[in-house]
C-alpha cells in the first residue's frame, strides 16, 4: 500500500469514527487532572512574569488562569500538571 492510499484509509476510518460509525479504531481516553496554577506557580519560587516567559504563555493569559477566569487546556494543562508533580522542571527543563 502507498503512503497516499495509508493516508485516504486513515482519514476515511477518521471520517466514520466522527460520524459516529463503528471502525476498528482504538480510543484512547486520558484524564489529565485540573490545576491550580497559582499553587503550582508558587511552588516553583518564581514571579508571575518568570514562570509566564518559561512556560511561553503571556503574563495575560497566567493571570487569568490564577485569578480563575480561564482554565488551561490541552498540552498547557498537561504541562502544568507535570510542574505540579515536579515543580523542578521549569528549572530543570525549561530553563531560557
Amino acid at each position: 500500500m502507498s503512503v497516499y492510499e495509508d493516508l485516504v484509509l486513515g482519514l476515511n476510518e477518521a471520517i466514520a469514527f466522527a460520524k459516529g460509525e463503528q471502525t476498528g479504531a482504538i480510543v484512547h481516553h486520558i484524564a489529565v487532572p485540573i490545576v491550580d496554577v497559582a499553587k503550582i506557580r508558587a511552588q516553583t519560587g518564581l514571579s508571575q512574569n518568570a514562570f509566564a516567559r518559561s512556560i511561553g504563555v503571556a503574563k495575560g493569559t497566567l493571570l487569568n488562569w490564577e485569578q480563575g477566569r480561564r482554565q488551561p487546556t490541552g498540552p498547557a494543562q498537561v504541562l502544568l500538571a507535570m510542574i505540579a508533580r515536579k515543580p523542578s522542571l521549569v528549572s530543570e527543563l525549561l530553563r531560557n
